[in-house]
């Protein structure tokens, strides 16, 4: 058995709404993934209408779950994130899908970086974000090898066009509280991360990326897997590019009643 990394001083934070079996499945085998290759922290939310314990029943027990009754069918992404980060305890935080794998090695350069302070935020890939589709999913639950997935890119396609900076990444978190966390005004699914990202180069933290691919695991893509209306969409790009022309000063100040919210 391969011998684990350790990451004691990473949290994972996966925010989730259990849309459908797929997201069940797809979250099993990524805290699986995480639990077999580094000893570390997990602390995972759910939000839904109702807890039926299911998550608790067949994740191990070292998961932290949090359940916040929500009866919104929009899943505040944003929002969750940024009560995850207020409980977190660990001097670095992973930001993390429920469906997504990255190669080990990019995960141990990534948290090696930020524990040097040669990076304040840190995204574990850089060349592609790559969807197994369901029949390279179906292989590799079925063999639960990680090299299904690298010898079968060619079966997957590219997710969200170039440059994508979606899926998950590892952040200094006092620094991260200090950016602002997350844009709350971003409710719903889309362009969260784009924003995330602007702002830090705005504010003149250090961001990198490492080499290498990121998986992710298909699924039915419900409301909150795209933009759940049109109107949505054309208010969240609004917001983006009215944030992305700010000089630092005026970044600073738009984040500076986030950050008072956290001390």
């Amino acid at each position: 058995m391969a011998t684990k990394t350790d990451l004691s001083d990473v949290t994972f934070l996966i925010p989730v709404r259990i849309d459908s079996i797929h997201r069940v499945e797809n979250l099993m085998a990524v805290v699986s993934y995480i639990n077999m290759n580094f000893d570390t922290n997990i602390h995972l939310l759910e939000a839904g209408s109702f807890n039926n314990g299911i998550l608790a029943r067949l994740l191990s027990k070292n998961v932290r779950i949090t359940f916040i009754e929500d009866h919104d069918p929009v899943f505040h992404r944003t929002y969750y994130i940024n009560r995850l980060v207020e409980q977190s305890q660990t001097p670095i935080v992973a930001v993390w899908d429920s469906d997504v794998l990255v190669p080990k090695n990019q995960v141990e350069v990534a948290v090696n970086l930020i524990r040097k302070d040669n990076a304040h935020f840190v995204l574990p890939y850089n060349e592609q974000f790559l969807d197994t589709s369901m029949l390279v999913r179906e292989m590799y639950f079925k063999q639960n090898n990680f090299s299904v997935l690298q010898n079968n890119e060619g079966k997957m396609q590219g997710l969200y066009g170039a440059d994508p900076v979606g899926g998950g990444f590892f952040a200094n978190r006092k620094v991260y509280l200090k950016s602002g966390l997350e844009n709350e005004y971003f409710y719903g699914w889309g362009h969260e991360d784009g924003e995330r990202v602007n702002r830090w180069n705005i504010l003149g933290y250090r961001f990198q990326k490492i080499d290498g691919c990121l998986y992710h695991l298909s699924h039915h893509r419900s409301m909150n897997s795209k933009y759940h209306s049109k109107r949505q969409q054309e208010v969240k790009m609004t917001e983006l590019e009215r944030l992305s022309m700010m000089s630092k000063e005026e970044m600073e100040s738009e984040v500076q009643s986030c950050v008072e919210n956290f001390q």
